[in-house]
């Protein structure tokens, strides 16, 4: 299929891909390499990624098709007993310092023990080898490897950190689903130092409901939601959807405390160090589709399954808003994040929860999504895009990390 390459983009030479068919490619995420430098990509799936959904693969191969003719190498960890790829063969999981008793023993619960499985192994694997920790709904758009080489791996660069912002600046705020540094990085020390705090307390906990209350994230604003949503006949009102998706992110929380502090004792100047070392997109640089269709994740899914118009045929009304959201996203977002999680009991579908329901539906020769698909692997921007401008905030805290106010 010959798509529409937007202004601002360029072809990425063949001989920079990877193009092998994907049977071929999947051996090479099987077996990766051992690690010998800071140019990794992390990805977790907790059952390994022959059990992922088939769109997450995709995803998955679109990383290593692009980046590991240039030197990177993807590897998706996972926590199956006997594979290559367990966690364990990364980071030692009996270091109280490394993970919490709840990850050692197998016993996080919840509805998202997954998601938060995931999000305990993100700053450790950073921590000790550098490179990308990517969710596996992260579609790359942009020049990573240009990025890379321009920002957190340039030791000229004043960047040490790479991810997109949380929302508005001035909240000091970032978002965990892409996070980019080099080893033993300090900002990501402090924060999975305080996330770790955080499940040690009330003698361990094994979720992370009730975390949003500690006293160690006193001063760090919830994260605020408007609306309500109604299930089984309950509806949960916006006080308690805003607890709720606190305690979802709640790593997020701990990073943004990690920004905000101040500690004379530790030498640690949380504002300053965002100011000067953190280079973040803006967050509409990975959420741009949801501007399009106003969060409605139906909407998005029957859009990009439209299939483009013929060589004849007139553009109707729903095409056209699909090549305005594939256009626009390839052009002005960094990334796409594709959306689930608690998001799903909270909005209902998202295109990444139809895409899984409609498996082959991303993958269509002639649709919107496969557009996008193809973009993803074949194309790059021309630019890279700029880091927000972080503003002089007052400080969340003064005092040392793990004491209360």
């Amino acid at each position: 299929m010959d798509y529409h390459l937007p202004p601002g983009m360029h072809a990425i030479p063949p001989h920079l891909l990877d193009l092998r068919p994907d049977s071929e490619v999947d051996q090479d995420l099987l077996n990766p390499s051992p690690v010998t430098d800071e140019r990794n990509v992390w990805f977790f799936w907790h059952s390994g990624f022959e059990n992922m959904y088939p769109y997450c693969q995709r995803n998955i191969r679109a990383w290593h098709r692009r980046l590991s003719r240039v030197g990177w190498v993807v590897r998706v960890l996972d926590r199956r007993p006997g594979s290559p790829l367990n966690v364990a063969n990364f980071l030692d999981i009996t270091d109280p310092e490394t993970f919490p008793r709840a990850f050692v023993d197998g016993t996080i619960g919840g509805d998202y023990a997954p998601q938060h499985t995931s999000d305990l192994v993100r700053f450790p694997l950073l921590l000790k080898y550098g490179g990308v920790y990517a969710d596996v709904g992260m579609m790359q758009i942009g020049d990573l490897n240009r990025m890379w080489h321009e920002t957190v791996g340039n030791p000229n660069s004043p960047y040490e950190v790479l991810s997109y912002s949380g929302g508005d600046p001035e909240e000091m705020k970032l978002t965990n689903y892409l996070l980019c540094s080099r080893r033993d990085n300090p900002l990501f020390l402090r924060s999975h130092k305080l996330f770790l705090a955080l499940w040690d307390e009330d003698g361990g906990k094994t979720s992370t409901d009730g975390m949003h209350a500690s006293p160690l994230l006193k001063g760090v604003p919830l994260f605020e939601y408007s609306g309500s949503f109604t299930e089984n006949g309950r509806t949960y009102g916006p006080e308690e959807v805003t607890v709720m998706l606190t305690d979802y992110i709640i790593q997020g929380q701990a990073l943004t405390m990690a920004m905000g502090i101040v500690d004379p004792q530790d030498g640690w100047n949380g504002p300053q160090y965002v100011q000067e070392h953190v280079y973040a997109v803006e967050f509409m640089g990975a959420q741009l589709i949801n501007e399009f269709t106003r969060w409605d994740g139906t909407l998005a899914y029957d859009l990009m399954s439209l299939s483009l118009p013929g060589k004849d045929d007139v553009e109707n009304e729903g095409q056209k808003k699909a090549r305005e959201i594939v256009e626009g996203c390839l052009t002005r977002s960094f990334g796409f994040k594709l959306a689930t999680g608690l998001i799903l009991r909270v909005r209902g579908d998202t295109l990444s929860s139809l895409w899984r329901k409609n498996e082959g539906s991303d993958d269509r020769p002639g649709t919107y999504a496969h557009w996008l698909r193809h973009a993803t692997i074949h194309w790059t921007q021309n630019e890279l895009p700029p880091t927000v401008s972080w503003p002089r905030v007052e400080p969340f805290k003064v005092g040392p990390l793990l004491g209360e106010r």
